[in-house]
């Protein structure tokens, strides 16, 4: 009897014992445990942990089997001891379940009990015994088919058709007061191209060229994303000789040797290096996908730039960033690479469509969705692909539709069962095979489909738009995505995956989660589908944490499909210009996608910031000779909104994301309070005093702004006053300019004239002053008495001539003689003359 065998039967006897005891009501003594099996994985999908043992796979090589491969696989893992106590006898063996049989079982057998796993290898031993804290790494060759004399040591897992088939690493041990069981194990998928021949002589080996289905291969096209969280610290407008200021240095990590985006960026150029070995036909099949926000944050870098020494406190201290050198060699790479391929923009930040749709802004719309292609093609010197949109969450609802729709777009890229047919959603949860009596198949959606529900709407006085104007939506695989997002570190599980197959995969080591994706990128080559059509988009998450290998083992994979028939390589362009299915499709937008949003809160700020923004660029003058255009200026500030509604913080969790929007939403407000009241009048000291009541009124606006600003004066002149609008002036950038207002003034009373700055369109500006103004002229009192004085005057000059015309006298000459008056004029001559004597 083998050792496996006896463990067996020792086991039986130990559950037949407890069994006896328990039921004549004695159980094990105090401290005496004895330690069950403990299944990591139960119907539920639920694994439970482990609690003595942990193991973990390392590696499998090769990755994918075909049939020119050698008949045997080598499966390399660890076992640590995670518990309190010693753990002896420990050994491992390969279990393999059947090959999956519909889409969705890559990934719901990854969560069935091990009993279904039921093709068995042998046991084998990895040590004596682990104590607290140990590990111990092994090794296992497993021969895909048994042979007539296989090696000592090796175990067959009995595979004679290509499939992808889930295997299990089962880790049995003896825990001190406990006897042998099952402690964990580990599951992985294996892609099995074609079976090799040579260990049995019943598989002879494949001749060269063989197709290993008998199906036309899968047109697959792959998008190779780059992109990261925004990082730009918000409210800070557009400098001619400023500095960049981000919120950390994590960037610059990343782009730097062994950081994310320089390992997704090299596994590219493995693959368009001309010593790579390969041709054109894998690059043919790739489409690099750029979030603009990304390129534009490492050409600040490429310059010095700043760091916040606290992320949570934007206006605290800063620190010199240090990866200028790593931005600009990232860059000048990515600059060398994207000429040669497909290249196409995704929207900016990773913007939430129906957030940005609630904010109901044309033109910050216009700059999350329609600039990104142009800041691509000026960056990288290349021409984008156009018309298509790519939300992150590879869901859309109707406004956000809409909103592509209103803005040019053509065609969404979205998750298979983010759209629903005439008969409702596709069911993608079953795990049953469509071969298997009872059993429903995975019915697939189209690879192009007609959004009927989503259509441009016609402008004022138009016919009606053309069918071509209905919204397409190109559908990827939601499986291989999934499975896709699952590699690196801290994967997420996207909003696309089903509920009844979600689980936390940072439970599988990244060698188990890297062979599920290579096994679900190779099911649909394996597995041709009645009804469904041989084609498949692949779409990594945005923020892909794939690493060198990883990434490369991918590429890897699809090449390895292309050079045995089982794929052939599809342009995105050619997938884009695909005539979409004739069935009408309508928008199933996900709930874990409407969970995981932008909150409705935030739409109403950020339209009210983005109108702000747009009047006061309004009111901004282009000068030539002038360093700062106003769209340089202000278009940062647009930006920082366009990162408040972003998703990618978000499936790390609410709050953290909360908090970061609502930060930026608050510097950008701040800002944009700083910047309305840079343009303003300067207050004059005491009382202003006019000459006379028609002296002009002089005044000096500051404009302390880097470009110059069409502005109106805003006069609230009292009745006493008549002041000129002297209509739209313009004032330099930092510089003051003095009016001269004209201005009548009817009142010698102190007046207090509020005055105010505002744009053309009449916004405010600054803050209004109040200038009090004294006039030299008597004003109204004067008026009246020089008024009287007249009246009086003309009254008597008209008697005198009333009187003369009749001829009469005067009343007011009566008693006067006219001699007299001469004799008197002559009496005092003489007496002057005597005078003088």
């Amino acid at each position: 009897m083998t050792r496996a065998g006896s463990q067996r039967t020792l086991l039986s006897l130990v559950a037949v014992m407890l069994a006896v005891l328990t039921a004549l009501g004695i159980g094990p003594g105090p401290g005496t445990r004895i330690a069950a099996a403990e299944p990591t994985g139960t119907g539920s999908g639920q694994p439970s942990r482990p609690e003595f043992l942990k193991l973990s796979l390392d590696s499998v090589t090769p990755t994918a089997i075909t049939a020119t491969s050698d008949p045997y696989f080598v499966v390399s893992g660890t076992v640590t001891n995670i518990g309190d106590r010693p753990v002896d006898d420990i050994s491992v063996r390969v279990q393999r379940g059947a090959a999956v049989t519909s889409p969705s079982g890559l990934r719901s057998t990854l969560r069935l009990d091990q009993i279904n796993y039921d093709v068995n290898g042998e046991f084998q031993d990895v040590t004596d015994g682990l104590t607290p804290g140990q590990r111990k790494q092994f090794s296992l060759t497993v021969a895909l088919h048994s042979g007539t004399d296989l090696p000592s040591g090796i175990s067959s897992i009995d595979i004679t058709s290509p499939g992808v088939y889930p295997l299990l690493l089962n880790v049995n041990g003896k825990p001190a007061y406990g006897g042998q069981a099952r402690l964990d194990d580990a599951r992985f998928l294996l892609p099995v191209l074609g079976v090799p021949g040579g260990a049995d002589p019943k598989h002879p080996a494949a001749q060269p060229g063989t197709p290993a289905v008998d199906a036309p291969p899968v047109a697959t096209t792959m998008l190779w994303p780059l992109a990261d969280r925004p990082r730009l610290v918000a409210g800070r407008p557009g400098s001619p000789d400023g500095e960049a200021e981000l919120t950390d240095d994590d960037l610059a990590a990343s782009l730097a040797q062994g950081g994310r985006l320089d390992q997704l960026l090299s596994a590219l150029e493995s693959v368009l290096k001309p010593d790579s070995g390969r041709d054109r036909t894998l690059v043919n099949a790739i489409c690099l996908a750029v979030d603009p926000d990304l390129l534009l944050t490492v050409s600040d870098m490429t310059k010095d730039y700043l760091v916040l020494a606290s992320p949570s406190d934007p206006e605290g201290p800063t620190r010199a960033g240090t990866g200028t050198h790593a931005a600009k060699a990232w860059l000048d790479r990515l600059r060398a690479l994207a000429p040669g391929m497909c290249t196409v923009a995704l929207p900016f930040a990773q913007v939430d469509p129906a957030a940005l749709a609630a904010t109901g802004d044309v033109t910050l719309a216009d700059r999350a969705l329609n600039a990104p292609a142009d800041l691509i093609d000026n960056l990288l010197s290349v021409k984008s692909v156009r018309g298509v949109a790519i939300p992150d969450a590879g869901t859309v609802d109707s406004d956000g539709a809409t909103l592509f729709a209103h803005h040019g777009f053509t065609t969404t890229v979205l998750a298979d069962n983010a759209v629903a047919g005439p008969d409702g959603p596709a069911n993608l949860t079953s795990t049953k095979s469509p071969a298997a009596p009872g059993g429903t198949p995975d019915p697939g959606t189209p690879d192009m489909v007609n959004l009927a529900d989503v259509t441009v709407p016609p402008a004022a006085g138009a016919t009606p738009p053309p069918a071509s104007a209905t919204l397409h939506a190109a559908t990827f695989d939601i499986w291989a995505a999934t499975a896709l997002a699952a590699i690196g570190s801290n994967p997420p599980t996207p909003p696309f995956t089903p509920d009844k197959v979600r689980y936390d995969v940072t439970n599988d080591s990244r060698a188990a989660r890297l062979q599920d994706a290579l096994g679900a990128i190779a099911w649909t080559s394996l597995n041709p589908q009645p009804g469904r059509s041989r084609s498949a988009l692949l779409m990594p998450p945005q923020q892909w944490g794939a690493n060198r290998d990883e990434a490369t083992q991918v590429l890897g994979q699809l090449d390895l499909l292309l050079r045995n028939g089982l794929a052939t390589a599809r342009t995105f362009t050619d997938l884009l210009a695909q005539q979409p299915d004739p069935q009408p499709y309508e928008l199933d937008y996900l709930g874990a996608a409407a969970d995981e949003a932008v909150p409705s809160h935030f739409a109403e700020p950020v339209h009210q910031q983005a109108q702000r923004i747009t009047e006061l660029m309004s009111a901004l003058v282009d000068v030539p000779q002038q360093e700062l255009s106003p769209r340089a200026f202000l278009t940062p500030l647009r930006d920082d909104l366009i990162r408040v509604l972003s998703l990618s913080d978000r499936w790390a969790g609410t709050a953290a994301a909360d908090t970061n929007a609502q930060r930026r939403l608050d510097q950008t407000t701040k800002t944009m309070d700083n910047l309305y009241g840079s343009v303003t009048v300067l207050p004059p000291g005491g009382v202003y005093t006019l000459a006379s009541e028609q002296s002009p009124l002089l005044l000096v606006a500051r404009n302390d702004l880097p470009v110059a600003i069409r502005v109106r004066f805003k006069i609230d002149a009292p009745a006493e006053t008549n002041i000129t609008d002297i209509g739209e002036q313009q004032l330099p950038a930092k510089g003051n300019r003095s009016f001269q207002i004209p201005t009548e003034v009817s009142d010698s009373r102190n007046l207090v004239i509020p005055i105010a700055l505002t744009t053309p369109d009449g916004v405010a500006l600054g803050n209004a002053v109040s200038v009090s103004v004294r006039s030299n002229a008597y004003g109204q009192v004067l008026a009246i008495i020089t008024a009287c004085a007249c009246a009086l005057l003309l009254l008597l000059v008209g008697r005198r001539l009333w009187h003369r015309f009749r001829g009469q006298s005067d009343p007011a000459d009566e008693g006067f003689d006219p001699g007299t008056r001469q004799s008197r004029r002559a009496r005092k001559r003489e007496q002057k003359r005597q005078e003088a004597r």
